[in-house]
Parts: C-alpha cells; structure tokens; sequence
C-alpha cells in the first residue's frame, strides 16, 4: 500500500490495527515533501523536526491502544491566516509585522485537541485578498498539476499541499471562494460550510473555514473537529449532533437545481459546462428531478461588493507608509485605491448588496432541495496571475458561482468532476440551503461513488 496516496480515514484504520503507524507514514511524508516543496511553494513553517517527534509519539501510544484523539498521529496543515500559537501570521505581505499568535484561533484549537499533528501553516495572497498563489512574503505558489498554472486562492497553499499529497488533512479559509477555487483548479474536496459552523476568530461576513482533501470521507472527518463550538466567534452556530460520517443518501424525490449561468462575470468555459451536465444525469438517474436555475448573481450585486471590498482594504493600507504600500503586491494597492474615492453612500450600497444576495440565495430554494453549477467559469490561469481576469479593475469576474453562497451563507462545496483536454481538474459545486450542511458531503460522497476515485495524482517533477 502506498501510504502517501492513503486517505485520512484509511490511515486511523491501519494505525488502530497495527497495520502502520503514524511513524511509518511520516518516514514517507518528509521525503515526499522534501521532494515537491522546492516546486509548489505550499508550506509556511514548515516543522520536520517537531512532526518526526510527534509521530513517534503517537506511534507509541496506538501501539499501547491508548490514543489521546480520534485524530492523534494524523498529519494537518493549517492556513496560515488561522493563528497557530507561537507562528506569526504575515498575512501573505512583506509589510506585516511578524508578531507571533499568543493562541490557537478555534480551528487550530479543535484539531490540537484531538491530537492531530500541526506541522506546518500553508502559503496565501498578500492580505488574502487575491485567487491566486501570489505572495509577497511566501513567494509564489503553484499548481502541481501544471507548474506554470495557478493554484488558486486564498486558500492557494493548502490546495496545492493537498493535491501534492504533502499529508491527508487541510484547513483553509474562504469569504468569497477561497476553499472552494483552490479546490477547483487543484482536484480536490472543498468545503465551505454554513456561516457559523465551524466557529473562526476573527469572524467577518461571509467568513468561513473549511476543510480541503482529497475526499469527502475525509472532509467530513475533519468536520467532527472542526464544528465543535468556541465562544470566540459570535457568530457561531448552537452545537449540532450531526452524524458526519453518515453519508449515505436516499435520492427519489430530491429536486436539484441545475445552474449553468453565474449571471455575470466571465463566460463559463464549455468543458466545465459538460462537466456540470453529465454529474447531473447521474443524479437524474440515480432518482432526483433536474430542475433549471437562473442565476442569482447580479452585476449590481457584484460591483456593490467590489465596492465595499476596496474600501475595507484600503481602511487598513491608508494605515500604512507609501513606502510600505509600494512592497504590497501591486494589482491590491491599484484595486484598493479607488476605495479612497468611494463616498459613503458608495460604500453602503455595495455592503447592503450582501443582504440582497441573502435575500436571492434563500428564494433560490423556494423550489429545490440543492443546487449544482461550476465551482469556478475557467478551469486555469497562469500562476503569476493575480486572478483569472488579472485585472485590477474587475478582479472578482470569476467568482460568479462561489461569491453568493458566502454573503447568503449557505454550505457550498467543490468536488473534482472530471479533467480537461490538457489534464486539468475541472470543478463543480455541490450547494444546500442553509443548516444543510450535512445533505452537501451526503451528496457530494454519491457522486463521488459514481466518479470513482482519482487514480493518478501529481508526482514531483524531477530536480
């Protein structure tokens, strides 16, 4: 067995029989990361020392039956926008003063708890603010599936960490997509869940955290930890007693939405369309009714939040030097300086677009028990590129499909549905209204039945 390609779950199993241990599988893992890490550029504090350690430890405790989690011994990386104890948080910028995090943030805590193993923070965009693998602190990140295409963001590291196999398990963060694109252009299982499930310090609108991994098995796993409350996020949801690791699903009488036109933006590309299509016939024929969708989406909408956006990030670079504004990636400092310009009036009108998307997002399950569309209009980009668009003026043209099941807060999650002519992920979005959080893994692990496993994952190029 190929311990590298062994999904989370696949590994509690071997190390709870005696199989393996969490020892064995990172004698392979550090190799392996040694291997791509001078590649992709995924990992931000990376500490081999530290995971050979704790490894070894908890080899010693599944060897004595006495685990301390139900995760002890498993390998995880964190984003490096979530604090970890003791690490900066450089917020992907040069000008960040790096001031080590005096505790975990919530979902640090939860997986620290159940003893996995932190060994490392994952790469980001200056401020988080880009869909992109480009950092002006962590250098540029890119897509192991092609070296010269992006990885996608915010959440860029971990999705190029989990696509490269560096560890089963991944946390990242996503406001307007920034789980779900990575997950998209990378193959893999993002999951954004219902706004407050998992608690985050700090909370903002539309702010989750979510796993990414290479299965939904394992994205589920991770929900077990990660859904477990913390008085730190006011916005958190009361705890559930969801069954997480029940994903089988009766499909007679669930109405799918199908909703191929993000109603604005970029033009989806025609391959992600007949990737759409065809996981929607498999869900006709596994017994749901195919309902067609407009788009919820508007151009106002997405101009208001554009809006908003621009003056919120210049609030915090008006705080800053122009010489220290001159070493931020430059696409965010042109975005963000006409938020100078914006009267008040402006900017409320493009904040009060996030109450128009809840309002659009509800309605838009007046008729339907879940909805499918693309995750993303294109399927790649050139990995020094911003965003897709790599234009400062419109930078959020792609995330038409992503954008409104943060502000309407409903779980939303992006699987592999496929690959392109040239070998590509492509991405489709799974989205459940909101509190359904479970019914998205339920159907996502059905189609993910139906699609089969990914049999050939990227290898590191060879130095």
């Amino acid at each position: 067995m190929n311990l590298l390609d062994a999904s989370a779950t696949t590994l509690l199993a071997g190390f709870r029989d005696g199989r393996f241990s969490p020892a064995d599988y990172v004698a392979e893992l550090i190799p392996h990361i040694r291997a791509w890490e001078p590649h992709i550029n995924a990992l931000y504090a990376y500490d081999e020392t530290t995971l050979t350690t704790e490894a070894a430890e908890a080899a010693r405790r599944w060897r004595t039956g006495a685990p301390l989690g139900p995760l002890d011994g498993i390998p995880v990386t964190i984003k490096e926008l979530i604090a970890t104890r003791g690490v900066p948080i450089p917020q992907g910028t040069v000008v960040t003063e790096l001031t080590p995090a005096h505790d975990d943030a919530p979902p640090s805590a939860r997986l620290r708890e159940d003893r996995a193993l932190i060994f490392a923070k994952t790469t980001c965009p200056d401020f988080g603010m880009m869909s992109s693998g480009v950092s002006t602190f962590h250098g540029l990140t890119r897509n192991p599936w092609k070296l010269d295409a992006n990885p996608g963001g915010s959440s860029s590291g971990a999705g190029a960490a989990a696509a490269a196999g560096l560890g089963p398990l991944h946390v990242g963060t996503d406001i307007g997509g920034s789980v779900r694109l990575p997950a998209a252009w990378c193959g893999l299982v993002g999951f954004k869940p219902t706004l407050g499930r998992i608690p985050i310090d700090p909370c903002y609108t539309g702010r989750c955290a979510g796993p990414m991994t290479r299965t939904v098995e394992d994205a589920a796993l991770m929900m077990q930890t990660l859904s477990r409350t913390d008085r730190r996020d006011p916005t958190r949801l009361p705890p559930s007693r969801i069954d997480w690791m029940e994903l089988s699903l009766e499909l007679s009488g669930l109405r799918l939405g199908v909703m191929l036109d993000a109603g604005c933006g970029l033009t989806a590309d025609p391959q992600l369309l007949a990737a759409v299509e065809a996981a929607a016939a498999g869900f006709e024929r596994a017994g749901a009714t195919l309902v067609p969708m407009a788009p919820v989406m508007t151009r106002e909408m997405l101009d208001g939040l554009d809006n908003f956006w621009r003056a919120r990030q210049w609030k915090s670079l008006a705080a800053l030097s122009a010489s220290q504004r001159a070493r931020i990636f430059p696409m965010i400092t042109q975005w963000a300086a006409r938020g100078a310009e914006l009267s008040a009036v402006d900017v409320v009108h493009g904040f009060e677009q996030t109450f128009a998307l809840r309002r659009a997002t509800e309605a838009a399950f007046d008729d339907v028990d879940a909805i499918l569309s693309p995750t993303t209009p294109v399927y790649t980009f050139p990995a020094e590129y911003g965003h897709p668009s790599n234009d400062p003026e419109h930078p959020f043209e792609h995330l038409g499909f992503t954008l409104p099941w943060n502000m309407g807060e409903q779980p939303a999650l992006s699987i592999n549905g496929g690959f392109g002519r040239d070998g590509l992920p492509l991405g489709i979005q799974l989205i459940a209204p909101r509190f359904e959080d479970h019914r998205v893994l339920q159907l996502a692990r059905l189609f993910e039945r139906w699609r089969g496993p990914i049999r050939t994952w990227p290898t590191p190029p060879r130095s």
